[in-house]
């Protein structure tokens, strides 16, 4: 009995341990693509390592976004966030708004940072300048709104089309931006 008990507790001794175990985060339930990540959607649970896929979140991230659907149970990874992008650090609301400005000089001038007040002045059409009288008037469309992006390289400026610009706009400034850049041209002001 004795010589039977010494091999059952060799065999324990060499028997090899658990499998070293990660913890990641996990959907709790199926969440669809494109939806905001809250607290009551993830939860962390413990995988054997060799389970484990590359970029696997280990603690629990809200506010970001799925960039498609995930299966509750399923580890979350970094290529299932879409990135932080334009928006990210800016008060929630806020939008990004590309804007046409006509002067692509002007916008040369600009900075991710830059605040500026983006103007409108009518196209040359007789009937939105006052029947051909007097001089076109200018309106501020949005005031103080901060450059988040402005695109660079040989594509970026046309002279005759102006230049592209990236500001960060509540809701309704960028409604009035894109309805006032269909009948108008736009400028900016640099602001402090």
């Amino acid at each position: 009995m004795s010589a039977a008990a010494a091999t059952g507790l060799a065999l324990l001794a060499l028997r090899p341990g658990p499998p070293s175990s990660i913890t990641v985060v996990t959907a709790a339930r199926d969440l669809p693509g494109g939806s905001a990540l809250r607290p009551a959607d993830l939860r962390t649970v413990a995988l054997p390592a060799a389970l484990v896929p590359d970029g696997a979140l280990r603690t629990p991230v809200t506010g970001r976004w799925l960039a498609g659907p995930v299966r509750r149970g399923e580890p979350l990874t970094d290529a299932r966030l879409m990135s932080p992008g334009l928006l990210r650090g800016l008060a929630p609301g806020t939008v990004a708004t590309p804007v046409r400005i006509a002067d692509a000089a002007a916008v040369r001038l600009l900075r991710a940072g830059d605040r500026i007040d983006v103007l409108a002045t009518p196209s040359a059409d007789p009937l939105t300048t006052g029947g051909g009288h007097g001089a076109p008037w200018a309106r501020l469309v949005a005031s103080g709104v901060t450059v988040i992006a402005v695109p660079r390289g040989p594509n970026a400026a046309s002279t005759d089309q102006g230049a592209l610009v990236v500001v960060a706009t509540s809701t309704t400034q960028a409604s009035a931006l894109v309805a006032v850049s269909a009948r108008s041209r736009l400028s900016v002001t640099i602001v402090g």
